[in-house]
């Protein structure tokens, strides 16, 4: 049995097929000058014959899943146009004095490592776009075939070193039953096409690659990131039964769909969808989403040679709100600074990014940029039941600087005579500690909470969330965490306020149980969540999730928690 990462539900058996890559061998000799202008061509022929590819690419994925889905596709061609990476290749090329292919995976090698050292995991996974570009560039300098998935001939699982998003994009859900991958998270590419696939997927296995060989047998268990090869009678029989089980769980969450979530005796919680874009909106009420708990705005702000301007947010965040037809949309402020970093926005180099100049801090001392978004969010307010939240507040003077300056925007509304909601909403994100303990001090200046678990417990730990070689200590069913997370309920209700989490932890339905208990008004997760944990809502009643919260909050241990959790699970 192999353990690693569960990207995309489901249960999967098949036989191996082993997708490897040609291995690419870089030029890296010096040219002489009078080859200057071959290489360059050689660049500029290869640009056009992967924008073809990716033309291709997209307009079978806009058949096989949607437009909607080939937009990813959209975003690979803008950033193979980008005139500053083209430029940056052929300065190269020419100062330099080395060969095309060299140039494009130096410039591409430079992105990747800004994308993966960005705290954001969202962020942090798009290193594989540019990798995915870079690469196919490369192979066209080269002139290497590039292998398709669209060769798969029969009914098979993929296990790769890698997936690329072009690679999963070319999947035919016919013939790929499920795939492992030895890199990749919950939020690359790739495990975002296998849960708009439905087909199973468990990713960070290391060296999986080297343990097996085609034709194989191989299950997949995406529920629980398990890969069994070659597995016994037993075993086999054993992952038929949960498969089995598991289709028919499927089938009756899509139930639940135009439920409300709420307990068996009647008390209700909002369940609400995280999203990066205005796309994400579909998959959001496809699962039932009664709200947008947390719009990241950042992704406006990235792949882009400039500030997107006021017109372009204003666009942005209206038509999230009018997709979602009154329901509340809470719109997260920039949050971006320290390790997230906007090439046309020069910031110095930070000893400690994740506890540096980022978030709030920066808007308020880049305040031009924040007053560009406020205007563009306050003018989209008309259209819906928009909300504004401030992340990362770690001081009650951060609260009253920004909303000093929101004020001022409200103010040249009026005198503009340009509508906006008068009774807008402000909230903060409760990610750290300081705030998460003077909670009561903090209610007393926001409309809301809205609890980042993500960073609350990376700083709660003092653990670099993405460092694997500490991943046991970053644990949201710490006591620590746990009772951090009471205590700005706690505070917000006594206020008369409400509170919500936007963090990962909101979407375990064993969280759950705990967070209902505790009063949780509102839960914000990835759209493909929902059905889970409104289940789980709504197979217990509140007195119940408050008996086993209390249980829970005087436990010692994480590992004691969890396994009470997991058997509370099991009885519903």
């Amino acid at each position: 049995m192999y353990k690693g990462i569960a990207a995309s539900p489901g249960i999967a058996m098949g036989k191996v097929y082993l997708f490897k890559e040609q291995e690419i061998k870089i030029n890296q000799n010096k040219i002489d000058e009078t080859q200057i202008n071959t290489e360059l061509t050689k660049y500029k022929q290869a640009i056009q014959k992967t924008k073809q590819q990716l033309i291709e690419i997209k307009d079978r994925v806009a058949e096989k899943m949607g437009e909607k889905k080939a937009e990813i596709f959209d975003a690979h061609i803008m950033i193979l146009e980008d005139p500053t990476l083209m430029k940056q290749v052929e300065n190269k090329i020419k100062d330099q004095l080395i060969t095309a292919e060299n140039a494009v995976n130096q410039v591409i090698t430079e992105l990747i490592t800004v994308f993966e050292n960005m705290e954001d995991e969202y962020m942090k996974e798009r290193a594989s776009d540019f990798k995915d570009i870079g690469t196919r560039i490369i192979k066209n300098i080269l002139g290497i075939r590039i292998q398709t998935l669209t060769e798969v001939e029969e009914e098979v699982i993929i296990v790769a070193k890698d997936l690329t998003p072009s690679d999963t994009a070319q999947m035919d859900k016919k013939k790929v039953l499920g795939f492992a991958t030895e890199m990749g998270g919950r939020t690359s590419h790739a495990a975002i096409m296998a849960r708009s696939l439905e087909i199973p997927a468990v990713v960070g296995l290391s060296n999986i690659t080297q343990k097996i060989k085609n034709k194989d047998t191989i299950i997949i268990d995406g529920n629980n990131g398990i890969v069994e090869i070659n597995p016994d009678e037993k075993t086999l029989k054993h992952y038929q039964a949960k498969k089995q089980k598991y289709i028919q769980e499927t089938n009756e969450l899509k139930k639940l769909k135009d439920l409300p979530s709420q307990t068996k005796d009647g008390y209700r919680v909002e369940l609400s969808a995280n999203i990066g874009t205005p796309q994400d909106v579909k998959k959001a009420l496809a699962n039932g989403a009664e709200g947008i708990g947390l719009y990241r705005t950042e992704f406006l702000y990235m792949d882009r040679d400039s500030m997107p301007s006021e017109e372009e947010q204003f666009e942005a965040y209206k038509q999230v709100a009018q997709k979602m037809g009154g329901k509340p949309v809470i719109i997260r402020t920039l949050d971006i600074g320290g390790d997230k970093k906007l090439p046309y926005l020069q910031l110095p180099e930070e000893m400690n990014p994740f506890l540096g100049v980022r978030a709030i801090r920066l808007c308020l001392k880049h305040q031009e940029i924040f007053e560009t978004q406020l205007r563009a969010i306050l003018r989209a307010s008309c259209y819906g039941r928009i909300k504004i939240m401030y992340p990362m507040v770690s001081t009650v003077e951060e609260i009253k600087k920004a909303n000093q300056i929101l004020n001022r925007i409200k103010k040249q509304l009026d005198k503009e005579n340009i509508p906006y909601d008068k009774e807008l909403e402000v909230g903060i994100m409760v990610e750290i500690p300081s705030t998460a303990i003077n909670a009561d001090i903090f209610a007393q200046e926001v409309d809301f909470f809205s609890i980042g678990t993500n960073d609350l417990i990376q700083y709660t730990m003092a653990v670099d969330r993405m460092n694997e070689s500490l991943s046991e200590l970053y644990d949201p069913y710490n006591p620590a965490i746990l009772r951090l997370i009471k205590n700005i309920i706690d505070a917000s209700h006594k206020a008369g306020k409400w509170t919500g989490m936007c963090g990962e932890m909101a979407g375990e339905p064993r969280a759950a149980l705990i967070l209902l208990g505790m009063g949780l008004d509102e839960f914000s997760m990835s759209a493909v969540s929902i059905p889970r944990v409104k289940k789980v809502i709504r197979s217990i009643t509140k007195r119940q999730a408050e008996d086993i919260t209390k249980k829970v909050l005087n436990m010692k241990s994480s590992v004691e928690i969890c396994d009470y959790l997991d058997k509370e699970l099991e009885k519903i």
